[in-house]
């Protein structure tokens, strides 16, 4: 399935970790066409693609970029994305996570219309509804026990009202997610940068840890990005306002995480629990039930595991020693 036309499609975030992937598996299926690449600071910009800077926290630049751009879609991913990062800056956190997309919203209601937005929101949203058995569903209780999640709840929730008063928009809730490009802030890249620095000698063979019990629903970022071009070439023939979550369905405990990565190694590395990474974790199993994705969008995971892991690792490993 390839996109129809010439769409002029507008990716915020288009420079960060899954921005980079979307865009390369955008142009794979858009014979003609445009991307715009909206982002605090300009990239690499590849063929058929333009660069627009703009700050989403910035009202008027944002409108500004709408009225400019005119785009026939937009998806929504530029964000704070860590968990972490948005504890610490919770001001920052909602300013982007929650008026950013407000700024957005708004600009596409008023200037263009007919676009179609997609919002990358999280299964984050969830939050305390995790705690119960099973796997959430898109009818779960959006309880989140974290800022990052909170200020994602909010926009989503906003989204779903503006639905219902005309702007054209679906919103995604994606879980875990990894892959080569990923920054150490997520467990998987942690896991594997300290490999790759072990192997150069650059680090004592030895991983120190924190809690290794908790659970949660991973996916290749290949595969979700395959999720969102899906929802923008489908987007006409889904329900306006539609909440789908985009899981594998399977809780994966981070200790086999790390156990997979250190058996792709030759280097015996001993695993050390530091007691002051200890930290109980809020919701211990986390997984999502996809089967609105599987209907409406045509999309099932593809990626095997053991293949996302070593492109996680094969990534780090060819970064530069420091």
């Amino acid at each position: 399935m390839t996109f129809p036309g010439q769409p002029r499609i507008l990716v915020t975030g288009a420079h960060g970790f899954v921005g980079r992937h979307l865009v390369t598996r955008l142009l794979e299926l858009m014979p003609a066409g445009e991307l715009v690449l909206v982002d605090a600071h300009a990239g690499a910009q590849p063929a058929r693609c333009r660069n627009h800077v703009a700050d989403i926290t910035n009202a008027a630049q944002v409108t500004d970029t709408i009225k400019a751009e005119r785009p026939t879609h937009l998806i929504h991913l530029a964000a704070i994305a860590a968990v972490t990062a948005a504890t610490a800056d919770m001001r920052q956190a909602w300013a982007v996570n929650f008026g950013g997309t407000q700024n957005l919203a708004l600009a596409v209601a008023e200037h263009a219309p007919d676009c179609r937005f997609v919002f990358c929101s999280s299964a984050e949203v969830y939050g305390a509804s995790f705690t119960g058995s099973g796997r959430c569903d898109e009818t779960a209780l959006l309880q989140p026990v974290n800022a990052y999640g909170a200020a994602k709840a909010a926009a989503d929730i906003m989204l779903g009202q503006m639905a219902r008063h005309d702007l054209k928009v679906i919103r995604l809730r994606p879980f875990n997610h990894t892959g080569p490009g990923q920054n150490v802030q997520f467990v998987a890249p942690a896991f594997a940068a300290q490999i790759a620095r072990i192997e150069r000698g650059e680090q004592k063979p030895v991983i120190e840890v924190g809690d290794l019990s908790s659970a949660r629903d991973f996916l290749d970022v290949r595969d979700v990005v395959d999720a969102y071009a899906s929802a923008l070439m489908r987007f006409d023939a889904i329900p306006n306002g539609s909440v789908m979550n985009i899981a594998s369905g399977e809780a994966r405990v981070v200790r086999t995480i790390l156990d997979d990565l250190l058996a792709m190694s030759n280097i015996k590395i001993e695993v050390v629990v530091d007691q002051a990474r200890l930290r109980p974790s809020d919701m211990p199993v986390i997984a999502g039930e996809a089967a609105l994705a599987r209907r409406l969008l045509d999309w099932t995971p593809r990626c095997a595991w053991a293949d996302t892991l070593r492109s996680v690792l094969e990534f780090w490993r060819a970064q530069p020693s420091r």
